[in-house]
Order: C-alpha cells, then structure tokens, then sequence
C-alpha cells in the first residue's frame, strides 16, 4: 500500500519500521518538529520517529499544524491508499482523515474504550489495572472513538511505563501489519458505550511521591513514571529520583523515613526505595546511595 506515516515518540518507531520491513511504500513521514534539547535547551532535537524516517530514506515533514489549507492540499496531493498514526501528537482534522483511501488507522496503548487520550499506559499503571493492551482503531472525528480493528492484551504486572512502552509498541506493530494485510477479516467493531476512561496529558507535579496515600499507591507511581518525568522525593531540598522501590509491611507518619534502610511510612504500609538517582549522577542501588549519604530515622521527606 501507498502509506502516510504519522508519529512523534519512540513508541511510535517500531511501528514505521515494521511497515517497512513489510515493503510497504510509504510515501512521507509526518512528525512533530524538533524540539529543543539539551540540559540547557540549546539547540533542536529532531524526533525519534524523524531520525528513524531519515535513516530509512522516507520523506519527513514537521508541520506546525494540519489545519492549514495548504498543508492539507499537500497531504491529499501524496495521494496515499491509508494513513497509519502512532502518537503523533497533533490532532487530525477532517480534511486529513478522509484524505487517504481508507481512512486512517492508529495504533492506540490501550483497551479502548478505556483510557482514550494522551496518557494511556501511564494511567492504566497508576490505577491499578491489571491488564492492558493495544487497538488498531480507524479515526474518526472524537478522541479515540473509533471503531476497533484489532486488539492484544498483556498483564501490567510490576511493569514500568517504559516497560510496558516498549512491548506495547511491538505488540501494536504486529498488529497493524496483520490488519493491513487483510482489512477484510479485520472488520471495524464500534467500542462499547461503557467503560469509557479518559487519559489526560502527564503533568510533572504529579512525579512527586505522595505518601498520604498507600504504599501500594506509590510504588505504582515510581512505575508509571519511569523513564520520565521521574517519581522523586526531595531531602534537605535536593530532589532524589526513585527508579524502583518495594511495598513493606511497616508505619509511621506519612513521609517519615522510619528505619536505616530508607524506609517511608505512608498512609498504609511503607515503601522501600531500591533503585535512586540523584541530581547529576547516575542510578544507583539505595543501599550504596546510604554509605555516603546519610538518611537517618526520623527525617521527614
């Protein structure tokens, strides 16, 4: 098929190349623009899907937005058989949904009609959901209303968003092949009218630990942002990043740290940071982290 390509982040790369390994002509890439990068934001950072679409020898664009009229006569003009979307980040107007063919496909992080929106496999982790999954949707004017195609399923079970990232990218690539190979027997089934969850944008205040609630509640949180922003804690106003940490039978008042080996007390249980980072070093297990930098019974976090 001829095939227009829309996606920003590394989630989005396994899919691109999944097409291409399957000789599909893909016929231009669209991305979001370089950002810009660096620890002092010097200088513009092209996307991961950019770089890979470069490497490959595809035709990239970065538009600022779909919504111009010149802008859309250039999508219509690469006149594609489907588009094939995988957060990209920009929402899609109607002149560029019925542009190709057959509509447009995306590979969505979820079970839909659950989490729908920005922030599937974040969500999915911070509630507790013990299964998520992947759709191949065809778009429609609504966020993530559209009818599903296909879908796969996988346990959360102690997995971080990266974790869970990486195998649903793989999953969702797999998935959009079979469908593309065969539309017929992958019929579009309208999502349930219950059920409906919505997964808004990631915001970095949420990153910080918040030990009023549960244990069990903040080890979700060190999982669902891991890689990024990163669930931290802040001691003696030096923020300290926790990779991975485990649920402990203990109490105290919430936020004290009530033992040698960095224990905190929540609402409900303690939690045990593992793995920590602090600023401008590298990871490192909590237990060597405390052989040079002391964090006594008693402080409060």
């Amino acid at each position: 098929m001829r095939i227009v390509f829309m996606g920003t982040p590394d989630f989005a790369v396994p899919v691109l190349d999944a097409l291409a390994s399957a000789g599909h002509a893909i016929v231009a890439a669209y991305s979001q623009p370089p950002r810009a990068g660096g620890r002092r934001g010097k200088g513009l950072t092209p996307s991961p899907v950019q770089v890979r679409a470069e490497a490959l020898g595809i035709e990239i664009r970065t538009p600022l937005s779909l919504r111009d009229p010149a802008a859309q006569a250039a999508f219509a003009a690469l006149d594609a058989d489907v588009a094939v979307v995988a957060a990209y980040g920009l929402i899609l107007p109607r002149a560029i949904l019925g542009a190709p063919r057959l509509g447009c496909l995306n590979v969505h992080a979820s079970l839909l009609p659950r989490w729908r929106g920005a922030a599937p496999i974040q969500r999915a982790i911070l509630a507790g959901d013990r299964e998520t999954g992947v759709c191949i949707m065809q778009m429609e004017a609504g966020l993530d209303t559209g009818p599903v195609r296909a879908r796969g399923a996988t346990p959360v079970d102690g997995k971080t968003a990266g974790e869970l990232t990486a195998e649903l990218a793989a999953m969702g690539a797999q998935l959009m092949i079979e469908v593309l190979d065969d539309l017929n027997a992958h019929e579009p089934i309208a999502q349930p009218e219950g059920g409906v969850t919505y997964a808004a944008k990631i915001d970095k205040a949420e990153a910080r630990l918040d030990f009023m609630t549960s244990a069990a509640q903040v080890e979700r949180q060190i999982r669902a942002f891991n890689p990024a922003p990163g669930a931290f804690v802040e001691i003696s106003s030096e923020r300290l990043r926790i990779h991975s940490a485990e649920v402990v039978q203990n109490s105290g008042s919430p936020g004290t740290v009530v033992d040698d080996r960095f224990t905190i007390a929540c609402g409900q249980d303690a939690i045990r940071p593992l793995l920590v980072q602090r600023a401008g070093r590298g990871a490192m297990p909590a237990s060597e982290l405390l052989r040079g930098f002391a964090i006594p019974a008693g402080t409060q976090l």
